[in-house]
């Protein structure tokens, strides 16, 4: 009994140091990793998803390995389980089944575009008949009326310029349980809601939007773009960019970093309370394993 209150006694304990004067998370940093040569010399060090980076030069490190594509064969296709719009249509009788024919036909021969867009572009369903079939096959609540637009104040601050590219929008924010609420404009995508949560540290729960609605919101959150946000279309390498990042964490004096991949870009947060944090958005090439860049004075400056 008495050794087992020691073993907790001395794991609280050295928890508790190992908070005062953490070990760097670089496997490869050089520079002291002794637990009383560090709390002699304590650099100040950045937090990167919760792991403690001693120096400018560890953290970079860290952030090239992050942002290195996997090394991994070819991803493997993901199974779609989803009842197809169209028969959702035909099943509530909102379309007959020459009209599905002929704007299949027609997605056929332009070679782009949904079935449901066709469908509406061709007059045979309305938008609210639409968004309520997409409602049905992703089995989420539809948002139908209400100035959206207006959570953009009270919830956690998402980069303006990538909720446009990832058409959707913020909903509402439930400050006692941390959730979020987001709106799609043409189906969910699981993969932006996670990226999400774990830059946020939130729950997110989705719904979808009429495109008229998400429009109108979109065209009023441009308005607010630029706050804080730092854009860059084109990096020469990942380890550029790292370089760039931490350049900029750094001269922010950041504490603590999270990243992400979101659509078309990386979206990286910079922690720097009691100040607002920063979000840099790097373009992701369509070429996979290759970064391009541009100068870094075409970036826009965020307010520091």
């Amino acid at each position: 009994m008495v050794s087992l209150g020691l073993r907790r006694w001395r794991a609280a304990w050295c928890g508790f140091w190992e908070k005062k004067a953490p070990s760097c998370g670089d496997s490869s940093c050089k520079h002291p990793r002794g637990f009383v040569r560090r709390m002699r010399s304590r650099p100040l060090g950045v937090h990167l998803h919760g792991v403690w980076y001693c120096m400018p030069e560890c953290l970079e490190r860290a952030i090239a390995d992050r942002l290195r594509p996997p090394q991994s064969g070819k991803a493997r296709p993901v199974a779609a389980h989803r009842v197809p719009l169209g028969l959702i249509l035909l099943s509530r009788r909102q379309v007959l089944p020459e009209q599905l024919r002929a704007a299949l036909e027609v997605q056929r021969a332009v070679g782009t575009g949904k079935i449901g867009h066709w469908l509406q572009r061709m007059d045979y369903i309305t938008e609210a008949q639409l968004t309520s079939a997409l409602a049905r096959q992703w089995s989420c609540p539809v948002l139908r009326n209400g100035p959206a637009v207006l959570a953009w104040q009270r919830t956690p601050e998402i980069p303006a310029l990538l909720l446009e590219s990832l058409r959707v929008i913020p909903v509402d924010f439930v400050e006692t349980t941390r959730t979020l609420h987001l709106a799609f404009g043409e189906g969910i995508d699981y993969h932006v809601l996670y990226a999400i949560e774990q830059m946020l540290g939130c729950r997110t729960e989705p719904c979808l939007v009429g495109a008229t609605l998400l429009e109108q919101s979109l065209l009023a959150l441009v308005e607010l773009r630029g706050r804080s946000e730092v854009v860059f279309e084109r990096v020469a390498d990942t380890a550029e960019f790292a370089r760039v990042l931490r350049s900029y964490a750094h001269r922010l004096a950041a504490s603590d970093i999270r990243m992400a991949p979101c659509g078309a870009y990386v979206w990286l947060r910079l922690e720097r309370p009691p100040r607002s944090p920063v979000n840099l958005l790097l373009h992701r090439p369509p070429v996979p394993h290759t970064l391009f860049t541009v100068p870094l004075g075409m970036v826009v400056s965020p307010a520091v």
